[in-house]
């Protein structure tokens, strides 16, 4: 049986990573230290034996003598809420995290699968962005803890690729929403969901005239799946997403129109450093990977609407 190693298995995109994996017949491996992740994220896997849980702070050089084919490195806060709670942490992780699961891919000679972010990009000059732009970030900005450590993740998976022919891919993850956010993850989507479902005011930072491109959880699961376990791309950066563009404004109206809320909106001073316009150029990802968003956003709001509704 193939194994594959998830850093960060307890998070929103790790579990979700987990049980596409279990189903394609392989052994998983998780690690978490639930900072950010969720027991209740992995429970339904307790009893499954395919799966085994450690619990670890990756925040730190370590050793590790795993067995993995692949390994997917997915251990990071990755919501402002999280990265600002604990900037430390967020570094730490990127920079440990990644150098340990480095030196054991390289050890099993395994797959290496970093989880990166559009993040990496900053609020970009160019429109939508491609692998190939090299980003517009404010390295001391409140930010930063997140969008630089990303960077150094990046560069460090680049570093054992080119020294030591590490099997490295890089994947730049845009907005991403679904089952298993947090309520409080500080995402447009789940901050307005969780607002319209009470009739809250729905807080927009700025005009609300910035634009996310919202890539539903199973797309970019398919996405990961074919990045990790097709031959041939070591040393890529894939983006990841859908570039599909709604306003923040559009992105409001749309949930509260399903929810049918009666919230009124209301206008707070904008963000640092917050990105004016993200939308991912997919057509590396559609070329190589063959793969692209199939579920219409709408559809996708509807089955997150009824996660909140059912787990509050």
């Amino acid at each position: 049986m193939p194994k594959v190693l998830i850093t960060g298995v307890a998070g929103f995109i790790g579990s979700h990573l987990a049980d596409r994996f279990l189903k394609e017949g392989y052994g998983v491996i998780g690690i978490d230290n639930f900072l950010t992740g969720r027991v209740d994220n992995i429970k339904h896997l307790r009893n499954n034996p395919s799966f085994v849980f450690i619990e670890n702070d990756l925040g730190r050089e370590q050793a590790f003598d795993f067995k993995a084919d692949i390994i997917l490195n997915f251990a990071s806060p990755a919501s402002p809420v999280d990265y600002f709670k604990y900037p430390i942490e967020t570094m730490r992780v990127n920079a440990f995290g990644a150098l340990n699961m480095l030196k054991l891919a390289r050890k099993n000679n395994a797959v290496f699968v970093q989880a990166s972010t559009s993040e990496v990009y900053g609020d970009p000059e160019i429109h939508p962005q491609t692998e190939d732009y090299v980003g517009h970030v404010n390295p001391i900005g409140p930010r930063s803890v997140y969008d630089e450590a990303k960077r150094f993740a990046e560069a460090l998976s680049m570093s054992f690729f080119r020294e030591f022919n590490t099997k490295v891919r890089i994947i730049r993850i845009f907005n991403t929403y679904g089952p298993r956010m947090k309520s409080n993850d500080g995402r447009v989507i789940p901050n307005f969901i969780t607002q319209a479902l009470s009739n809250k005011p729905i807080t927009i930072y700025g005009t609300g005239k910035q634009t996310r491109s919202y890539c539903y959880v199973d797309d970019l699961v398919e996405g990961i799946f074919r990045v990790a376990t097709l031959d041939g791309i070591d040393g890529e950066v894939f983006n990841l997403g859908n570039p599909e563009e709604y306003t923040i404004l559009e992105t409001a109206e749309i949930i509260k129109e399903i929810i049918g809320s009666n919230s009124e909106l209301k206008f707070l001073p904008a963000l640092q450093d917050d990105p004016k316009r993200r939308c991912p150029d997919i057509t590396k990802s559609k070329e190589i990977l063959g793969w692209e968003p199939r579920i219409p956003f709408r559809e996708g709001l509807i089955k997150t609407i009824e996660y909140f509704k059912k787990n509050g």
